[in-house]
């Protein structure tokens, strides 16, 4: 089947994800400022959070397909593997919210964390193996982010057992490393259209 499909189901979810966080959030009781950041303060602090990993996930899911037109079994089960992380973003993050960030609730944020990055990269790998595995390798490279994010989840987690709040250190400092936009496949896209555009002298390849 063609990727569109799997990218229009993917897309759906992520918005249903996104739609459920913040239906989750705590409606102040009073009028003021003081009772938004009292009531609502962390809350809307970890849906930011939150929001920015389903943001990064969603633009980097959309370049991985770029290279991958069409998909079989084995990548359509590696998809949903990282969609059922991803879902767990919801009730992570509420109770990561409504413990005022406690050790547990942060180790289980943190789990989720290196949880879906570990699926990105399963279905990164099963997108490799298939026809255009080499425009896959070529196009993503030796992944530095993404090993240097692993790492960071898990000394995020180590981090925790000292003091909760020292754990969402490292998980803020991979999403601001993902916030900056990652253009390995669109140079790579870029690239190879020049290469086969009609201005070159040969001509595209037939």
């Amino acid at each position: 089947m063609t990727s569109g499909r799997l990218e229009a189901f993917s897309d759906g979810v992520l918005a249903i994800i996104i739609t459920v966080m913040v239906l989750g959030l705590a409606v102040p009781k009073g009028s003021s400022w003081t009772d938004l950041v009292h009531t609502s303060g962390l809350g809307l602090l970890t849906y930011l959070l939150s929001f920015v990993y389903v943001g990064i996930y969603w633009s980097n899911h959309h370049h991985l397909f770029q290279l991958r037109p069409a998909v079989d079994g084995v990548v359509l089960w590696a998809n949903l593997h990282l969609l059922l992380w991803l879902s767990l973003y919801p009730f992570t993050t509420a109770w990561l919210t409504e413990s005022d960030v406690a050790e547990v609730p942060t180790i289980v944020y943190g789990l989720n964390l290196l949880g879906a990055a570990i699926a990105y990269t399963i279905l990164q790998r099963t997108i490799a193996r298939g026809p255009d595995r080499d425009r896959v390798r070529e196009a993503f490279g030796r992944d530095v982010k993404g090993i240097a994010s692993l790492v960071l989840y898990l000394a995020g987690i180590a981090l925790v057992f000292v003091a909760p709040w020292l754990g969402l250190i490292p998980f803020v400092v991979v999403a601001v490393i993902w916030l900056v936009p990652d253009r390995r496949v669109e140079r790579y896209l870029r690239a190879h259209a020049a290469v086969g555009s009609p201005d070159d002298e040969e001509g595209p390849t037939p």
